[in-house]
């Protein structure tokens, strides 16, 4: 597939979302055609993925589905409605998910020169999460009583770690990994393994040594540029994962729990040596009369000096997203020892009552809080792209058990959404789409009978309309809101 040059000495874009701009014309019969010529255009980059015809229909078809307006979007469903009650089409479509094979390492780098081309830009930022799958029975590869952060709680679930890329000009599905956990590697789970067809060179990774692996494979394909790696708190907390990061050449900025503890300046550390008590010291340890760490949470009461910013940290679909910032530079506890010198970023919101987050980040002494304020901005679009990966393309759709199944099954996908962004990018200059828009527009190609064309133009005109409308009042509200704060901090300080 062509390559073009990715977009790394563009400015960032101050564009509001799609929401904030004004509706576009209606949608015509020649657009419904055209959405579906990119699809066909889409998929013809990813042909010699597949060493059989047969597979390429089917890979396309499965596609198809994934972006149609069916409410549940696994095989049985998608069969009959896009080819007929027909039990032989069910069980190939089966065995081309659960039993298919095609080169999988083709269609990620494809995958990923495509969203090097439409999103890529040199300060791009890679974001790790986990995202749990309920499930039923106990026959699932991966399957068991675990946290699930999508019913917040522990749960008989799968859990995936993900990768999304986020730019200024959208963001995609990077790469995943299904988390085994500990019992699938016990002898009381063997039969099951073989049943899911895990291969045997699989062996026990923790979330964070996943995200790791996925990370170094996206450094050392070099396809997709990006400087920035952010991540929750439960990544946060694993202070090798931060420092694995620096080692890999890339800037941390993840969020850490509030009782995280740091020195504000590295302690004295004495090496091992004798004791005046007991028997001599075979580690070193930080001298008595330096300071105690302390929580970030309880440093600006220790008399940690810090200088608030507000800033607006991007244009979001309720008007502009303002908060106060400030920044210390830290040093981080490994083995009670002094570890690295960080950045420690303070993040709270604005209102009565305020909410603080903290954030290290590994970025140089250098760098400029702009860029922290930046970055505070780009844990959210995960969140987005699981959302519309479920909601929209199935992502949780899965029925499969096995092994290959889930990565099958994924991997589509992920070419699902992508291809919705890369519709949403080709159009940019035609129409501010939302994914939601922009999967209507093919899923009425693909599904002519579904939604007649006079529906899917005016609910499209409809819901866009709408959309500017709620983001006009919310953002007056908002500029409202933020005058009045200015005014009370204005009398406070006078």
């Amino acid at each position: 597939m062509s390559v073009q040059t990715s977009r790394s000495n563009r400015q960032p874009s101050t564009r509001p979302p799609a929401s904030g701009r004004p509706p576009s014309s209606r949608f015509t019969a020649e657009d419904i055609d055209a959405s579906a010529e990119e699809l066909i255009a889409f998929h013809d980059l990813f042909q010699d993925c597949f060493t059989r015809r047969e597979q390429r229909e089917w890979s396309l078809f499965y596609l198809c589905g994934q972006l149609s307006n069916l409410e549940r979007k696994t095989i049985e469903p998608i069969v009959l409605a896009l080819h007929g009650a027909d039990a032989n089409a069910v069980r190939a479509a089966q065995r081309f998910i659960t039993e298919g094979t095609w080169n999988q390492t083709r269609l990620r780098e494809h995958q990923h020169t495509l969203i090097a081309t439409d999103l890529g830009e040199a300060d791009g930022v890679v974001i790790v999460d986990g995202s749990g799958f309920p499930k039923q029975g106990n026959h699932s590869v991966g399957v068991a009583a675990q946290y699930c952060g999508h019913l917040g709680k522990v749960a008989n679930c799968q859990e995936g770690v993900f990768l999304v890329y986020v730019s200024s000009q959208g963001y995609a599905f990077v790469d995943e990994r299904l988390y085994l956990p500990g019992c699938w590697f016990t002898e009381a789970y063997r039969q099951r393994w073989k049943a899911c067809r895990i291969p045997e060179e699989v062996r026990f990774q923790t979330e964070p040594q996943l995200a790791l692996e996925m990370i170094r494979e996206l450094i050392a394909r070099a396809v997709i540029p990006f400087r920035w790696v952010t991540a929750d708190a439960s990544y946060g907390k694993n202070l090798d994962f931060l420092e694995e990061i620096a080692r890999l050449g890339k800037w941390a900025f993840i969020e850490v729990p509030a009782d995280t503890r740091v020195w504000l300046r590295t302690p004295r550390v004495e090496p091992p040596g004798r004791s005046l008590w007991g028997a001599p010291r075979r580690k070193p340890r930080v001298v008595r009369t330096a300071p105690r760490p302390v929580a970030v949470r309880d440093l600006i009461a220790h008399g940690a000096t810090v200088k608030w910013t507000r800033a607006q940290i991007k244009e979001g679909s309720k008007g502009p997203l303002v908060a106060d910032f400030a920044f210390l530079r830290v040093t981080a506890i490994r083995d009670d020892l002094p570890g690295p010198r960080l950045w420690l970023v303070f993040q709270r919101t604005l209102g009565p009552k305020p909410k603080l987050k903290f954030y290290f980040s590994t970025a140089p002494s250098t760098c400029l809080p702009q860029e922290f304020i930046r970055m505070s901005g780009r844990r959210w679009p995960v969140e987005t792209t699981l959302e519309e990966g479920k909601g929209e393309v199935g992502l949780d759709h899965n029925e499969t058990r096995t092994w290959p199944g889930w990565h099958h099954h994924l991997s589509h996908a992920f070419l699902a959404q992508l291809f919705l962004v890369h519709l949403r990018v080709r159009w940019s200059g035609h129409a501010a789409l939302t994914t939601a828009q922009a999967r209507a527009l093919v899923a009425q190609a693909i599904e002519e009978e579904a939604w007649p064309l006079r529906n899917v133009s005016a609910i499209i005109s409809y819901r866009q309309f709408c959309n500017h409308a709620a983001y006009r009042s919310h953002r007056k509200r908002t500029l409202k809101r933020l005058h009045q704060l200015a005014k009370a901090r204005k009398r406070k300080t006078s």
